[in-house]
């Protein structure tokens, strides 16, 4: 493994900047997310833990252009953007954020592979950043992570004072640091560092679920409406939480003039998937059920994985303090006897 001052953090940057647009957090309109790095900006602000806008807007984007059309006798023609040909990193992600990029893949690369989204995750490496000061909010650890966890990542630094250690974990990681040139081998006292910080980081992650539990009571409960009615009532329908999950995927397609969009798309919004005729969840308790069974319910049941990284977004911005956790430790298992 090797290191690096935190100090020289931008001069690597640099170096990498010549083969890869790169993304950083930032702040953009009093909200931080990942945008290109200009060469200059501190590219890890002192006070960043995470981004507000997930870093899934690299992937798929909250609107994007799928292709123009134009009408050529009794047919059309269609013509998809060129794909970007400059490689992307995003540095500086955070362990629960990549593990999202890798839960949201499992739905673009099944039945039919999304090409658009596919590409951009194949153009970009991912460095992450180990997460040492979570916050109250965050509960990644009930969900089989960790403010350190490296397993979706391609360089993984950890913060060991006026240091961070590299670890190397894919191949494409490897190939990257081999053109490093202001880092250092790390000695074993580093490691011994990192993996105190890894201990400490762990146990501020106060907040707790049991994942396993959870799931068998939302399944349990799917048909008690007067809990999910009583769930509900204090949801406005923002679709807040949606929108910054970095799991969340549901997308609209509308075309537009000569051009076919894409948009993200939110299942709290009393219009969504409306068809000629109806809302199939015209109900605002439907709407919500739909939300947190799909990700603890759902979701595990088609690919093994709860659609959750316990990042805590949907607690820290929910305008109405709608916390995720009570509803999950709340569901009472049962159907219960009320009239549907």
């Amino acid at each position: 493994m090797a290191k690096i001052k935190k100090k020289d953090i931008g001069t690597l940057l640099g170096q990498w900047r010549q083969d890869y647009n790169i993304f950083v957090p930032a702040d953009e309109g009093g909200r931080t997310a990942f945008l290109p790095w200009d060469g200059k900006a501190d590219p890890l602000p002192e006070k960043y833990r995470n981004t507000v806008i997930p870093p899934k807007q690299g992937f798929l984007p909250n609107m994007e252009k799928l292709f123009d059309f134009a009408k050529e006798g009794g047919s059309y023609h269609l013509e998809p953007p060129a794909p970007e040909k400059q490689p992307r990193l995003i540095f500086g992600i955070r362990p629960c954020d990549a593990r999202a990029a890798a839960i949201i893949d499992l739905v673009f690369k099944d039945t039919y592979e999304d090409t658009y989204y596919l590409g951009r995750r194949a153009n970009t490496l991912l460095v992450g950043l180990g997460c040492t000061n979570p916050y109250d909010s965050c509960f990644c650890t009930s969900l089989g992570l960790g403010p350190m966890e490296a397993g979706d990542v391609d360089l993984m630094l950890v913060d060991i004072g006026d240091e961070y250690l590299i670890e190397e974990i894919t191949d494409r990681g490897r190939k990257l640091m081999a053109a490093a040139k202001n880092t250092e081998k790390s000695d074993k006292d580093d490691e011994v560092k990192a993996g105190e910080a890894r201990e400490t980081a762990a146990k501020k992650i106060t907040r707790k679920i049991d994942a396993e539990k959870v799931c068998k009571n939302l399944a349990a409960s799917f048909d008690n409406e007067a809990f999910w009615q009583k769930i509900a009532a204090k949801c406005v329908s923002c679709g807040v939480c949606t929108f910054l999950c970095p799991t969340c995927y549901c997308f609209d397609i509308n075309d537009e003039k000569d051009a076919r969009y894409r948009n993200w798309d939110c299942c709290s919004f009393p219009l969504y998937t409306e068809m000629p005729a109806e809302n199939p969840r015209e109900e605002k308790w439907r709407r919500v059920r739909q939300k947190v069974c799909h990700k603890y319910t759902f979701y595990p049941a088609l690919w093994g994985v709860i659609a959750c990284t316990g990042c805590g977004r949907c607690i820290r911005q929910c305008p109405v303090n709608w916390d995720i956790t009570q509803t999950l430790e709340a569901a009472p298992g049962h159907a219960g006897t009320e009239k549907k």
